[in-house]
């Protein structure tokens, strides 16, 4: 039975790493240009806090918006198609980002940038509805959780990784450098994606949820993970121009230490919200994560800030697969698509405000500020979790 279940695992794994590769090089091409955008829409442009969070933010808004379109273009189309077409139009967007560097007028760089950010949002929601989805299929619903967690890992390994890499390439090469990796990663992926196998699309299956009814059943659990993103969201909008306020070197590792830490603590730890609780797990991880941001709000050298990035990631890492194990839990195995999106689009809606709002905290009271009101947040998403405990 060992040997049958190993086989399997081993089998589920061959048929995931392809779908991982994909978002891996996807997610790069968004976790790249966020730290390299506050360099250069601040330092180059000369815009104000305020503008850059609106820029960092204005791609998750187009991808809440895409959400459902997404989904249903999954559906009808098969998640082959959609992860087709949505890399080929975030390498558009990265032509975009080149763009605006040709522009010597600021508004008008600034008018092309926001375009690509508008532009990446669409090229996200199709490409990872897409992987999500052709992952599911390739591996059973059954391993739906499985799934989840490997494309979490690609995901966040991505943007940490991005994170150093954004910097060196900036300080390098510029921002063009930046647009030309935005370029060519979403190829990489396209050409992984082009070379596997499509899933039959279903043309007569039950009636699933709509995305409103889906909202109803997880509502709770996605709110508490939105507000536990916050502090990631703060993290990469600023945390390179809080290093600078104080004329720290190393904010690139910083973030890099957020990622090893939220990929560490999912490679060994992963089972621990099936076996004992998404509840439980969910609850801890906050603390941790607060713990993480109060460390950054009271830094008073670049040592401690790494210590808060990295504990933030520690906190942050089993959130996601605690309040999807639970919300998954709500909704009937033929509308877990519909779910997922759903439950995916309260990242989005964290990572879209936050950037404005924390920039105009920072606007009155500075940078050390934004790392205060991540601690806020992972207070609200403690209360939002402990209602949903008293409710059940």
């Amino acid at each position: 039975m060992n040997i049958q279940q190993n086989e399997q695992e081993r089998s589920a794994a061959r048929n995931l790493l392809p779908l991982v590769a994909i978002v891996f090089s996807g997610f790069l091409c968004i976790g790249i240009p966020l730290p390299a955008l506050p360099l250069h829409v601040n330092g180059t442009l000369g815009y104000s806090a305020i503008v850059v969070g609106w820029i960092v933010g204005i791609q998750s808004f187009a991808t809440i918006l895409t959400r459902k379109f997404a989904g249903a273009y999954c559906d009808r189309h098969g998640p082959k198609q959609s992860v087709s077409i949505g890399l080929p139009m975030a390498s558009c967007a990265g032509l975009l980002y080149l763009v605006s560097t040709w522009i010597a007028n600021p508004l008008g760089s600034i008018a092309v940038l926001t375009l690509g950010r508008l532009l990446m949002g669409p090229a996200e929601s199709l490409f990872l509805t897409g992987t999500m989805t052709w992952g599911i299929g390739r591996v059973g619903i059954a391993k739906t959780g499985k799934v989840m967690a490997w494309q979490g890992i690609a995901m966040f390994a991505a943007l940490g990784i991005g994170g150093p890499l954004g910097v060196a390439i900036q300080q390098r090469f510029g921002f063009a450098g930046v647009a030309w990796t935005t370029i060519v990663l979403p190829l990489l992926g396209f050409v992984i994606a082009r070379m596997l196998s499509a899933l039959a699309v279903s043309r007569g299956h039950l009636q699933g949820l709509s995305f409103m009814g889906a909202l109803a059943l997880i509502w709770r659990f996605g709110l508490a993970l939105a507000f536990s993103a916050m502090p990631f969201a703060i993290l990469t909008s600023f945390l390179v121009l809080f290093y600078g306020s104080y004329g720290w070197q190393g904010a690139g590792y910083a973030i890099l230490g957020f990622s090893v830490g939220y990929i560490g603590v999912r490679l060994f730890f992963a089972h621990l919200p099936d076996r004992i609780g998404g509840a439980k797990v969910g609850a801890v991880s906050v603390v941790i994560e607060l713990c993480g941001q109060l460390m950054l709000w009271q830094a008073h050298d670049p040592m401690m800030a790494l210590a808060g990035s990295v504990l933030t990631g520690i906190g942050f890492s089993l959130v996601f697969p605690s309040m999807g194990v639970q919300a998954m839990a709500r909704v009937p195995a033929h509308s877990r698509g519909m779910a997922v999106a759903c439950f995916m689009a309260f990242i989005d809606v964290a990572s879209g405000l936050t950037g404005p709002i924390v920039g105009m905290v920072i606007g009155l009271y500075g940078y050390p500020a934004a790392f205060l009101a991540g601690t806020l947040a992972c207070v609200a998403s403690l209360l939002v979790m402990w209602s949903s405990v008293r409710r059940n």
